[in-house]
């Protein structure tokens, strides 16, 4: 069951039910979500970090924003289920394009990179998207 039909029906909402607009909404928003619940995540890793840098809630996400792509890739690798040549080969660019964005050279990749960077990543990590999607799912019935 794909993540969007799962959380509807973890939150009782039937798709058949809704406009195609409507859906390309929920699945936008459900996107985001699991994009904040990530943003947290490498929070939580790097909150020594940004504790020694007296950094501020503001300036900490902008960190999180432009490293947000390199730190999923990161995660990828840490796997050692692909290499960076895997990387680029799933995500279909160029292994240079790979190496700018974990060197900090390209913090503003393209929407279709970022897509396909989460897609594979929940194929390495599908615990941890099933976790996230609960704990969305829980948030959403509150």
């Amino acid at each position: 069951m794909a993540a969007m039909e799962l959380l509807c029906h973890l939150v009782d909402i039937d798709l058949s039910e809704l406009s195609k607009r409507e859906i390309i909404l929920i699945e936008a928003e459900l996107f985001a979500c699991v994009c904040e619940e990530f943003k947290e995540i490498f929070r939580n890793q790097y909150k020594d970090y940004f504790h020694l840098m007296q950094l501020t809630k503001e300036e900490e996400n902008d960190m999180l924003d432009n490293m947000f792509v390199r730190l999923v890739i990161s995660d990828i690798l840490a796997s050692e289920e692909y290499s960076l040549k895997g990387v680029a080969y799933y995500i279909d660019i160029h292994e240079d394009v790979v190496q700018d964005i974990m060197g900090g050279r390209n913090t503003d990749p393209s929407a279709t990179l970022f897509r396909r960077t989460i897609d594979l990543h929940r194929t390495v990590r599908r615990d941890l998207y099933r976790s996230i999607m609960r704990k969305i799912a829980i948030k959403i019935l509150e």
